[in-house]
């Protein structure tokens, strides 16, 4: 029951504290190769390399649908003119497809800005255990440690507006920047 459980399930707590350090695909193919597995979530160094690759494999979805959608509401003349007049794919892309893109960026980009201190606390949350928390921890888990475990409330509420100040610093930052930038043609406001 628990390798078929930790080959299909996508909840990391479950694989780490439940099932051996041999169990799941990655080590499965490991093994097949003729090395010895490795427990990924009880050593240190692979802590952050899980981390980004997990935020990536969740967030790339949304952005791809976002810069699609984007993608396609690109005029279609602008693209059969520009065969018309002999250019080539990657010119199109060049002179066509990322400067229709670039409000899109921009946008994209100031928004991220907004959150850059903020990370996702149910997903790191779930990635900690004992053997890896000295590597893990950041201001989500640290406000839920001190806020919530410590009961210190006040000091956990001024670290949220901490991360607010920066995050609107960030964000009014970055939209003077693209104004800026743009000639006052693109921004948030």
């Amino acid at each position: 029951m628990c390798r078929i459980l930790s080959r299909g399930s996508s909840f990391p707590a479950f694989s780490s504290t439940s099932c051996p350090p041999s169990m799941g695909v990655v080590n499965y193919v490991i093994q097949l190769l003729g090395f010895d597995p490795v427990f990924f979530m009880g050593e240190k160094q692979y802590l952050r390399p899980l981390l980004v690759l997990s935020m990536l494999f969740k967030e790339l979805g949304w952005n791809s649908i976002i810069f699609f959608a984007a993608i396609a509401g690109i005029d279609p003349q602008l693209h059969e003119a520009a065969v018309m007049d002999g250019a080539k794919r990657w010119k199109r892309i060049w002179h066509i497809t990322l400067p229709c893109l670039m409000p899109t960026v921009v946008v994209m980009l100031i928004l991220s800005l907004g959150g850059f201190l903020n990370t996702n606390f149910e997903q790191i949350y779930n990635f900690l255990n004992p053997l890896n928390y000295d590597r893990g921890d950041v201001f989500e888990t640290y406000v839920y440690r001190i806020g919530l475990q410590q009961f210190q409330y006040s000091y956990t509420a001024a670290i949220g507006l901490f991360k607010s100040v920066v995050g609107l610093t960030l964000v009014l930052l970055t939209n003077a920047i693209a104004r800026k930038a743009s000639g006052g043609e693109q921004g948030l406001w």
